[in-house]
């Protein structure tokens, strides 16, 4: 067996059922059948969502600069399956503020993202990724061709978006919105760093 169809027939299955861990294990804490929400279990619902809706973000921004480095081509067959799973815990964490939080009530939830930034900055990442998730096809890569990469390229705000959205949020204890933002800021140095070296190739 070569290595791509292994990726195929293997490896993508194995990263996918890993990547809806996080998912199963707050499904199961609701019903208190592997833990429990605490004492907020609103709160817990959307903390949880949120956090790993930043961290597949994270992961799918490292796929590149990983792959630059080791030269594992075939790490780029897992990107968009990273970044489709970013689209779908941020998205879930969006709902469970709009249904649990907010109980569907519109006039205030379109307050809450007018006068309050962190979510008006988070929704903003959403929106981003709600695009990027739309145009992930092969078949839209394609038509949309240059643009797509342009388009794509919303990751990175989307990430500093999503970085700003918890670090105002959290308002007093940043320590872990200071790390995801640490991880960004080197993750956005070394696109620069690439780009930058491309330029001076060329000339």
């Amino acid at each position: 067996m070569d290595t791509l169809t292994q990726i195929r027939f293997v490896w993508k299955p194995v990263v996918f059922l890993l990547c809806l861990v996080p998912g199963l294990l707050l499904l199961g804490d609701t019903f208190e059948i592997t833990g429990t929400l605490g004492a907020n279990p609103v709160e817990e619902i959307q903390d949880r969502l949120g956090n790993w809706g930043l961290r597949f973000i994270m992961i799918a921004l490292t796929v590149t600069p990983l792959r630059r480095m080791t030269g594992w081509n075939w790490l780029l067959r897992f990107r968009r399956m990273l970044g489709l799973y970013a689209f779908f815990y941020t998205l879930l964490h969006f709902l469970a503020w709009l249904i649990l939080d907010q109980g569907i009530l519109w006039s205030a939830i379109v307050e809450d993202i007018v006068k309050r930034p962190f979510i008006t900055f988070g929704f903003a990442a959403l929106l981003i990724l709600t695009a990027m998730a739309a145009t992930s096809t092969s078949g839209m890569r394609r038509r949309l061709g240059r643009r797509w990469q342009q388009l794509h390229y919303g990751a990175y705000a989307a990430g500093v978006l999503g970085v700003w959205h918890y670090w105002w949020q959290v308002k007093k204890d940043i320590r872990d919105p200071l790390i995801y933002a640490v991880i960004l800021s080197i993750l956005l140095g070394l696109r620069l760093w690439y780009h930058y070296r491309k330029l001076s190739q060329r000339r």
